[in-house]
């Protein structure tokens, strides 16, 4: 039986699709790279109440993320919508359970990257960006934006950035991906996926 291919973790949260469309594409650039799949995986929703009320599995899309899902990624892709100018409450509720990787240096040299979809064109892109950024640092992965050389970066007129991959969904979170932005998530996965494989097959450290 042979070994399970690597995969790329894409773990995002949703409110009303536009970034599980990005993370879908994203999974489409990572599957376009030989010898290393896409795992996509959701948070739930934060719930004021005292009791858990959510279902266990989501009604649709990609399925709850667990801790193993992102202790056994060979690459991380993180993804929300902006809240503010910061990452939605739900998927910083999910980063901020894994003490217990950080305490074992479990992502430590593992490529990461991050995408969001704002209402407005200045939403706070830039920001969130960073917002998921900041613990993929303190967890020792090595950061992947979007180079210069995807050319989409200079012509777009909606999302994009060298922070990662965005999208402008409009003030109804109605607006499709446009071609330019569909591009630069798809070069943002299979860019990811390339680093994974790359750096997978680094020689460590000589005793």
């Amino acid at each position: 039986m042979s070994d399970p291919l690597p995969y790329v973790l894409i773990l995002y949260y949703s409110r009303y699709g536009a970034t599980r469309a990005m993370a879908e594409r994203l999974a489409a650039g990572v599957e376009s790279c030989r010898g290393i799949e896409a795992r996509l995986r959701t948070v739930p929703p934060v719930s004021a109440t005292c009791e858990a009320v959510d279902p266990e599995i989501p009604a649709e899309g990609a399925v709850y993320a667990s801790l193993d899902d992102l202790r056994h990624c060979a690459a991380l892709a993180l993804g929300s919508p902006t809240r503010f100018g910061n990452m939605a409450a739900p998927l910083k509720h999910f980063v901020d359970s894994t003490s217990e990787l950080w305490l074992g240096g479990t992502l430590v040299d593992k490529p990461a990257t991050a995408f969001t979809s704002t209402s407005s064109l200045h939403g706070g892109q830039e920001t969130t960006l960073i917002s998921m950024l900041l613990p993929l640092l303190h967890h020792g992965m090595v950061y992947a934006g979007l180079p210069y050389s995807e050319i989409e970066l200079m012509d777009t007129q909606a999302g994009g950035t060298p922070y990662g991959a965005s999208h402008v969904a409009g003030k109804r979170s109605d607006r499709p991906l446009d071609d330019q932005e569909r591009q630069l998530a798809f070069a943002q996965g299979k860019r990811l996926a390339r680093l994974a494989l790359a750096l997978a097959h680094q020689p460590g450290e000589r005793s």
